[in-house]
């Protein structure tokens, strides 16, 4: 969540700010909050320097071994009084937090202004896409005749999941396993392995909930509801949930290869063919914990990671800076990478980096402890190093052949036992 100085502050500029995005801050309400919380700690601070003046009245009359049953019933009429007044304010600081829960992060400065996709930036474009002297066919056609099988998918689950066979579903894991080599043995990741089920405080601490339960998959466990993971950010952010690290063991850099489930709610109608939009998917995943001044040197290191896999797939791609209407409710600042998809002529969005700044941190209540003995929170960064089935998707594409194979990218051909071509 967003520092709450900043409404109690300057709500006005804060408001501005977040507007840019497309949120329109209900400042009202949050000041009768404000004035409600101010009133009822006023009164509760009353209470307590009374109830301490009376008690030192007590304490004088019996050194003088007066009566004080009538001081002794205002110091119990004063307690009751402040235990109601602790509940209300309790109460009060609840909802108070659920108003700030709802409230989307502050984009840094950086950021293009924009309503939608349409006002992002392109950054860089890098590769030349492959000039076809057949008629290209999309991943769907190209891959039925090596296991790619929809129907089979929607027959199992129901629509928007698949099933892979035989060799297609091979180059799906010599993908991941090629990505994940990479990200630790190259680019300092340590690997995890992580829950697929998550607790509602483990995604409330990312921010997925409240706000987006509707995107979620979840079911019913010993009287409580666990989520199946949206992506494998939640539960790598959440390792330093609580908890208060050393300076020095920043940055901290973890990956994973998991499943990604996702109801695409508000979705229906877009990318219905082929493997664009699923509820099940695979993703290898970057997330880094740093110190709050390096964390946009991070990001930077972040997107070249991201990067590393499509030039070194030889996959045509281009890097965007997401205006404020774009950015997902939790970023700060957020690059998109997207591969170029020859069957549909444009690009194709397969990797986006984040940096929270400390946005997640303030929910997680994730601190380090600074070199002057203050313990201050941490910045959270995330990324798609990369979309498993999107880049499955891309090399089907890219690199498939007039009679309906499909060349192995060189990267990959060691994690495909030696084979060139399928």
């Amino acid at each position: 969540m967003i520092d709450i100085q900043l409404l109690r502050s300057d709500i006005e500029t804060t408001k501005e700010k977040l507007a840019s995005r497309g949120f329109d801050l209900d400042a009202t309400t949050f000041q009768s909050l404000e004035n409600t919380r101010k009133a009822l700690q006023v009164k509760t601070q009353d209470l307590q320097e009374k109830r301490n003046s009376i008690s030192k009245e007590i304490g004088i009359a019996k050194s003088k071994n007066e009566n004080t049953d009538a001081l002794m019933a205002s110091v119990n009429a004063i307690s009751d009084d402040l235990k109601t007044g602790e509940s209300d304010l309790a109460e009060l600081q609840e909802k108070i937090n659920q108003f700030m829960l709802n409230i989307p992060n502050i984009p840094h400065e950086s950021v293009p202004v924009g309503k939608s996709e349409a006002d992002n930036k392109i950054v860089k474009v890098a590769g030349e896409p492959r000039k076809f002297n057949f008629k290209i066919k999309d991943h769907v056609d190209v891959g039925a005749q090596h296991g790619l099988n929809f129907d089979l998918g929607a027959k199992l689950a129901g629509a928007r999941f698949v099933v892979m066979e035989g060799k297609i579903a091979k180059l799906h894991r010599a993908i991941a396993q090629y990505m994940l080599d990479t990200q630790t043995d190259k680019h300092g990741y340590k690997e995890c392995y992580t829950p697929y089920l998550v607790n509602s405080e483990t995604l409330i601490g990312t921010g997925q909930l409240p706000k987006f339960e509707a995107d979620l998959f979840s079911l019913a466990h010993n009287e409580s509801k666990l989520y199946l993971i949206p992506t494998s950010e939640v539960t790598l952010t959440n390792f330093v949930r609580d908890e208060v690290v050393k300076q020095s063991d920043l940055p901290i850099k973890l990956t994973a290869h998991t499943p990604c489930f996702r109801s695409e709610a508000g979705s229906y109608g877009k990318d219905t063919r082929g493997m664009i939009r699923q509820h099940q998917f695979d993703k290898v995943e970057m997330v880094q914990i740093v110190h709050p001044d390096k964390s946009y040197d991070a990001l930077d290191e972040m997107v070249s990671h991201a990067e590393f896999i499509l030039t070194s797939l030889e996959l045509p791609y281009r890097l965007l800076s997401l205006c404020s209407g774009d950015m997902g409710f939790g970023a700060a600042k957020t690059f998109d990478l997207e591969v170029w998809l020859p069957s549909q002529d444009t690009y194709r969005e397969i990797s986006s980096i984040s940096n929270c700044e400390s946005f997640q941190a303030r929910r997680l209540k994730a601190r380090f402890k600074s070199e002057d003995g203050k313990n201050l929170f941490v910045h959270t960064l995330n990324g798609s190093g990369l979309a498993v089935g999107r880049t499955l998707v891309a090399v089907i594409e890219n690199y498939q052949n007039e009679d309906g194979s499909i060349t192995i990218p060189k990267a990959l051909v060691s994690y495909m036992g030696g084979a060139e071509k399928i």
